[in-house]
């Protein structure tokens, strides 16, 4: 009898497979593919744009919600991912012209924290 069990990829394969999706702009994609049940998503806590959620249903709302806000991207840039351990780290920088903000610059280090193939964690420096 042979069982199949899912390989579970190190955070250097997260963050090369991260890098894929994010150079194509594909954010929710890579909710679905990495985000575990339990995820955290963390901004600053004086943020004016998004706040805290956690659970992949709330981070994926909360990413829906702001994005439903967008109403232009000039500019959008995201680097290879720095890993380390089971964290990796990119730099954001968008460009964007966000209700009820207006036109905005948000320039982040975007922190990531994998456990067995999955991200755990997401945090937001800007």
């Amino acid at each position: 009898m042979t069982t199949l069990r899912k390989k579970i990829l190190t955070t250097t394969e997260v963050a090369a497979r991260f890098h894929e999706l994010a150079q194509q702009e594909k954010w929710f994609e890579i909710h679905e593919e990495f985000f575990s049940e339990n995820v955290k998503s963390i901004d600053p806590p004086e943020s004016p744009y998004m706040g805290y959620a956690e659970g992949k249903a709330a981070v994926h709302k909360k990413g829906e919600e702001f994005v439903s806000r967008i109403q232009g991207v000039p500019r959008a840039y995201t680097s290879e991912p720095i890993v380390t351990g089971n964290h990796f780290a990119v730099v954001r920088e968008m460009d964007l012209t966000v209700q009820p903000h207006g036109r905005i610059q948000i320039n982040e280090i975007m922190l990531y924290e994998v456990k067995d193939g999955e991200i755990i964690s997401e945090q937001f420096f800007y």
